[in-house]
């Protein structure tokens, strides 16, 4: 087979006879039932739930009240790519998303690597909201009296590493009840578990639960789905309304100085943590075949989710960090620990009642995207025909959905938060970098039917390279420091747990000498901890990197430098190498403007993500590489179809 086989493009016409076709004899076609208003529902169901009820706490507490900045850029950024995508949906309106439109835009390849990536997303995404959910539940039924043993809460991978860590924070003379909350809680689960043979058996049997009744009820019907969603978003909608209808009587404009205590890097830490809570509106485009008019209410009802639940979230920014100092919201649960600092427990309760439904809402719609996207690589070939079964009665991609099911609900039993967190950002950040640059792709083609949506053209040739000028004049002028020591790889000195969480029990004591030498004590009969002896030089920059240079342990547990600190960089200076590539193209071909900002925003949030990250991501990305070329390649419907007329 040729070379260029693996770039055969889908036409928009094709697509749309298939799906006339299947319309017409009722086979796989699936129930059309949606509106705008529902979209638009979807959406902030989809949007509001972890990032209101969690992730807002921890971005807070890196970026200060300034956080509301990162909503409003993360907004923009899916601003720009929900025009390209509306687009497309516009386009070719039919399940797959972001996998249909790469098909048409780039070729099969590329359109399989998308949806490889997709199917990364939606499970990633899911387990990490069933998570969240399984946390709020225990918390809630916990608030009622209903205590349940640790390890039947919690992850297999946060017991682990939480034991260690606490394990070796104790051994430097910290008490277990001066652990962090967190860290108590892995360290009971990890000892009070149950063992098979050497195995600690640590699952969390909350998300399991939520999974299955959730995705019981997708099986059931879009219809029946729609209204379930509909009822959880007015819940929600209602509670948040509340939380800022009572908090903003409590504000104290104080609370908001300093607005940016860490600087610009500070609010851009929680990069990661804000924009998973947008990526929901993609879930949207999905849902294409079940709407009465795709072509219309689809772009209508992206926009609408995005625009609501970002006034959501700088309303709900603003009122926390005006109720409490920024530096107290680390926590996971920040709306309800705020106003239980102000001793209004009974809005307590109500916001822990409105999380697990807020919750709930999200994974529904998570859950229903994905066995769409797999059910649209089916009916192409790349994956096995059982995936594109529609059911006879609900109209729904029964088998797909019973096996996205078990796909999230195992590892939702033993992942740690943060990674799929992560692991969910950069598989959506990479969706829709791909569909704005199929939108700049095909913004010049002829041959192409258009929609009743299109993205507003403005030439990038000439405010393109100005935007980059500005963007060096900045960084040069303004932040200097930081640039330059990114740019010559300036050695890092690492934080205070984290050089005592590496050290062994004689390199620990060792510090412990060595600390209370500088405190002028020789002995001392009071247990002290080596942990907080070392952060308390902390706060002073200068003296903290004078105590860690005399510390009597090795260098690399010291510092972060040479390819151990750059690893870190490469996947910036990636971001900035494709910077260059699209000055050339958007002077050469006139690019459209909005799409190529979207494709830069996204392409920058993917670069503030780990090397660890992009390097998971990469090994995801070779194994559903070798299932392409092992199955997909030669079962593709345009191969098969090619085969056939070279027959002919």
């Amino acid at each position: 087979m040729a070379l260029k086989g693996l770039f055969r493009k889908k036409t928009v016409q094709d697509i749309l006879k298939q799906v006339e076709k299947n319309n017409l004899e009722g086979h796989d076609a699936l129930g059309k039932h949606l509106t705008a208003k529902d979209l638009t529902a979807f959406g902030i169901a989809a949007i509001v739930g972890a990032g209101i009820f969690s992730t807002i706490g921890k971005a807070s507490f890196d970026g200060g009240p300034a956080v509301i900045f990162l909503f409003l850029f993360t907004a923009v950024a899916c601003s720009f790519a929900a025009f390209a995508y509306a687009e497309f949906a516009s386009m070719v309106p039919v399940s797959g998303s972001a996998y249909t439109y790469s098909y048409v835009a780039f070729g099969e390849l590329i359109a399989w690597i998308i949806g490889w990536a997709l199917i990364m997303e939606y499970s990633v995404g899911n387990i990490t909201v069933a998570i969240s959910w399984s946390d709020y539940f225990t918390g809630l039924l916990s608030s009622g009296g209903i205590d349940l043993p640790q390890w039947v809460q919690m992850d297999y991978l946060t017991a682990s590493n939480g034991f260690k860590d606490a394990t070796a924070l104790m051994e430097g003379g910290k008490t277990f009840e001066n652990l962090s909350a967190g860290m108590q809680d892995a360290y009971t689960a990890w000892t009070t578990s149950p063992m098979i043979g050497s195995f600690h058996f640590v699952a969390d049997l909350p998300a399991l639960l939520i999974i299955v009744l959730i995705t019981a009820l997708i099986y059931r019907g879009m219809k029946e789905s729609r209204n379930a969603s509909n009822i959880m978003v007015v819940v929600k909608l209602c509670i948040v309304l509340l939380v800022i209808a009572v908090g903003i009587f409590y504000v104290d404009i104080d609370n908001w100085h300093p607005f940016a205590p860490n600087g610009v890097s500070g609010v851009l830490k929680g990069v990661s943590a804000v924009f998973f809570a947008y990526i929901g509106f993609d879930a949207i485009s999905t849902t294409a075949e079940e709407c009465k008019d795709p072509q219309r209410d689809l772009p209508r009802g992206m926009m609408w989710a995005i625009v609501i639940c970002t006034l959501l979230y700088i309303a709900i920014a603003l009122v926390l960090t005006g109720m409490v100092r920024y530096n107290t919201l680390d926590v996971g649960d920040p709306l309800a620990f705020v106003f239980d600092q102000l001793h209004l427990k009974w809005m307590s309760g109500i916001i822990a009642v409105s999380a697990v439904v807020a919750m709930a809402s999200v994974l529904l719609v998570f859950q229903m995207g994905q066995p769409r996207i797999w059910m649209s690589m089916s009916r192409d070939g790349l994956l096995p025909k059982k995936f594109s079964t529609v059911h006879p009665k609900f109209k729904t991609p029964s088998f797909a959905t019973i096996v996205v099911g078990f796909v999230v609900a195992v590892p939702a039993l033993f992942m740690n938060l943060t990674m799929v967190t992560d692991l969910c950002s950069i598989g959506t950040l990479f969706a829709f970098v791909l569909v704005c640059a199929g939108v700049l792709a095909l913004q010049n083609k002829t041959d192409i039917p258009r929609g009743k949506f299109k993205t507003p053209y403005i030439n990038s040739r000439y405010i393109f390279p100005l935007l980059i000028v500005v963007a060096l004049v900045i960084s040069f002028g303004y932040n200097k420091k930081a640039t330059m020591g990114f740019i010559t790889n300036e050695t890092k000195i690492n934080d205070s747990q984290f050089i005592i969480t590496s050290l062994n029990k004689e390199e620990t004591q060792k510090v412990y000498n060595y600390l209370l030498s500088i405190e002028g004590k020789t002995s001392t009969t009071e247990k002290l901890d080596v942990e907080h002896l070392l952060s308390q030089y902390q706060e002073d920059d200068a003296k903290y990197e004078k105590v860690v240079a005399g510390l009597p342990i090795s260098d690399s547990i010291k510092y972060e430098s040479g390819f151990d600190l750059f690893k870190h960089k490469i996947p910036m200076w990636i971001f900035l190498i494709v910077i260059v590539g699209l000055v050339f193209w958007s002077h050469k071909e006139n690019l459209s403007l909005i799409p190529l900002l979207g494709l830069i925003c996204c392409l920058y949030m993917m670069a503030e993500l780990s090397v660890w990250n992009w390097i998971y991501f990469s090994v995801w990305l070779i194994i559903g590489l070798i299932i392409y070329f092992s199955f997909s390649r030669k079962n593709s419907k345009l191969n098969l179809e090619n085969l056939d007329n070279n027959q002919d």
